[in-house]
């Protein structure tokens, strides 16, 4: 069991790992309806490996697990492979922080909303968005687009490294290097990112080495100005709370990450459009994330803040242009109310709503309760309506859900999403092939 979440181990080795502990024929709950396509790996910052993550999947019950890593999509392959042995979909993508609009736009005055705070807690004009179903023979395409935005990322964190140390070195808390404590520590060197979380890792271990553990370490965060109160003090006064880091990186990023942060340029953040033409040219599906004004927050990590509720309306119309597909969210953290809304603005601009929970730290639980609602049983169709186009764009980039000569592009969005569901249940739950699932999407066109 250790080697298939064994960071060191190589995507195949954990595979195998996995093969072998099913061999054993471990028993396993029954599949509901639920999914999750916002799940985090090791390849950016979370405590699963691909092959771990799916496994925790099916131990919840999920009939599809999808992974999003930050500005990477090296889980691919090794999620593929271990959602495919557990009897499950599965849907691969990457997650990314872009500028809503380019330079030339804001300077023109062309940029309505550039200077608005959307889904990204940190910088007004910069976005979140997703770029999901990507289909295999487009993965090495994925990397090279990708690989300058971690680069430049990389040059950041090490600026960010330097206001974190400047606040150790008062405390008389081990500096970081950059290289030792971040670097050697990520999968950055095998195609993953370095993310801000990778730096509060580093920074909260300091700190538990510096003040210790138990009530001393609350006394020490109370000491720099942090002032974690109720359950969560209790657990950073636990002594021997096993996710203790996970812990206090989630009160640094709510709390102390605006003191060391530095805004990404352009090189890291591309502009909304190239994204989402990339996206197309690779046959993949590009959503915006939304987040909604937030009053709770599952990772424990945001605050209660206003995002883009107030001019929703306006957002979706840029968006609209821009050509963005997809909107992506989270059931657990918008009200119904939310939801509702979303459902009633993508319907209005042709967007297909894609769900997920954000999977980053090792509390969090996988399932997703609110997709058995039957209001959201759209959700569950879009997600296996995914993992039908990631296989058949993969065999051929015409057979794509959003693709202009689809056999079925005539038809109205929510129908043409239903054929894509039925033909993903069927890949996964009968045994259907590639290329028979695309046999019956050319014949069901009428």
């Amino acid at each position: 069991m250790r080697t298939i979440n064994e960071p060191t181990r190589t995507p195949g080795e954990r595979v195998a790992a996995l093969q072998d502990y099913l061999a054993g024929k471990p028993q396993f709950p029954d599949f509901v309806t639920e999914s999750n396509n916002h799940v985090h790996t090791i390849y950016s910052f979370s405590p699963y490996t691909p092959a771990m993550a799916a496994l925790k999947a099916r131990e919840a019950g999920l009939m599809v697990v999808g992974s999003v890593d930050h500005d990477s999509a090296a889980a691919a392959g090794e999620l593929t492979a271990a959602a495919a042995l557990l009897g499950m979909g599965s849907v691969t993508g990457f997650e990314c922080r872009v500028y809503l609009y380019s330079a030339e736009e804001v300077e023109q005055g062309t940029a309505p909303l550039h200077d608005r705070k959307l889904n990204n807690p940190d910088t007004a004009g910069i976005a979140y968005m997703t770029v999901q179903a990507i289909p295999a023979r487009s993965r090495d395409a994925v990397a090279d687009f990708l690989k300058p935005i971690r680069e430049a990322r990389l040059r950041r964190t090490a600026a960010m490294v330097d206001r974190a140390n400047a606040i150790l070195e008062p405390l008389g808390a081990e500096l970081i290097d950059l290289e030792t404590h971040i670097v050697g520590r990520s999968q950055f060197l095998a195609g993953g990112t370095i993310t801000e979380r990778h730096l509060l890792a580093a920074m909260a271990g300091m700190l538990i080495a510096r003040f210790g553990r138990g009530e001393s370490l609350v006394d020490g965060l109370r000491e720099m100005g942090l002032n974690p109160s109720g359950a969560l003090a209790d657990r950073l006064a636990d002594e021997d709370n096993p996710h203790l880091t996970f812990d206090l990186l989630g009160v640094m990023k709510a709390e102390f990450l605006d003191q060391i942060y530095v805004v990404p340029d352009r090189t890291e953040c591309p502009t909304m459009a190239e994204v989402v033409a990339f996206a197309r040219e690779i046959d993949a599906i590009p959503a915006y994330a939304y987040l909604g004004d937030v009053t709770a927050s599952p990772t424990g990590d945001k605050k209660a803040e206003k995002f883009e509720d107030d001019f929703l309306e306006e957002l979706f119309g840029e968006l609209q242009r821009l050509g963005m597909p997809a909107v992506t969210y989270m059931p657990p953290r918008n009200t119904p109310e939310q939801m509702a809304r979303i459902a009633e603005l993508a319907r209005e601009h042709g967007m297909v709503e894609v769900s997920g929970v954000d999977i980053n730290t090792p509390r969090q639980q996988f399932n997703c309760p609110e997709l058995q609602r039957s209001e959201l049983a759209h959700l569950n169709e879009a997600t296996w309506a995914l993992v039908a186009h990631e296989k058949l764009a993969d065999l051929d980039g015409s057979l794509g859900l959003f693709a202009p000569d689809s056999p079925v592009a005539s038809l109205a969005l929510v129908d043409r999403v239903g054929r894509y569901a039925e033909l993903g249940r069927a890949l996964v739950r009968d045994g259907l092939t590639v290329v028979e699932a695309a046999e019956r999407l050319r014949g069901s066109g009428s």
